[in-house]
């Protein structure tokens, strides 16, 4: 197996922003490109992540691969690449071997991990409300939520999308159809804005965001960037009863 990424700053993002949610995940690499499904600990998140093919200026695959890997450590390396650096990925008998190549050609070593865990796929659900909006938008709303309490409330129709959050104090944004698209019956869900706010990051890649969700059902986020695709889904915030 030996990859190659001419830019890999897309993978180093993505990496970065999937290790707040979980950390030892077992990275797939087929035909079809790299990818990774990963639950977090607390099983109320899913992330996804692909990166197809021909991103990769070099892809070398005599079979399927399934990598255990720490995020943490894969990161960190990540992080050293810079401006102009390519990086070829390989794997030596039980580890990954990285290559960043700028000036000077560095070499680093990761072990492979054995995780064990069911093999899981992304859900594919029908929502009855399908919002797209500028991300950048949909930060801010998060963040003023954040203020405020430690879960918020979508509410949409057919003609506006409502983000709201109360306690002993409140914030509200209300988006009309003119501002975004918006494909919607009537449906009303919260959610937990610890893990929205690990989200958000998303749009460090993406300028673009679809928000599904229905009622009381969990919703997905999709931050597309070409054909690279990176999607979040939250279980539903319930409320106890006393």
């Amino acid at each position: 197996m030996q990859l190659k990424l001419e830019s890999p700053k897309l993978l180093s993002d993505i990496v970065s922003i999937i290790s707040d949610l979980v950390n030892e995940v077992r990275l797939k690499i087929n035909k079809e490109g790299m990818s990774l499904t990963a639950i977090d600990p607390a099983n109320v998140a899913m992330v996804y992540f692909k990166i197809p093919t021909e991103l990769f200026s070099q892809f070398t695959l005599e079979k399927d691969e399934v990598l255990g890997v720490s995020l943490e450590n894969l990161k960190s390396v990540l992080r050293r690449c810079g401006l102009g650096s390519s990086l070829t990925i390989e794997k030596e008998d039980n580890a990954l071997k990285l290559r960043i190549q700028d000036r000077i050609k560095r070499d680093f070593t990761l072990a492979l991990i054995d995780i064990e865990s069911e093999e899981k796929q992304m859900p594919q659900w029908e929502f009855k409300s399908v919002i797209k909006m500028d991300s950048g938008s949909f930060v801010e709303v998060i963040e003023d939520c954040l203020v405020v309490s430690d879960a918020c409330t979508f509410i949409a129709s057919p003609n506006s999308f409502v983000v709201e959050a109360r306690g002993l104090n409140s914030a509200r944004a209300e988006f009309s159809s003119d501002e975004l698209e918006i494909y919607s019956d009537n449906s009303t869900a919260r959610f937990s804005l610890e893990y929205l706010n690990k989200f958000i990051k998303g749009a460090k890649i993406s300028s673009r965001i679809t928000i599904s969700f229905s009622d009381n059902h969990p919703m997905r986020l999709d931050f597309p960037t070409g054909n690279v695709i990176l999607s979040f889904v939250l279980a539903p915030r319930v409320e106890q009863e006393d």
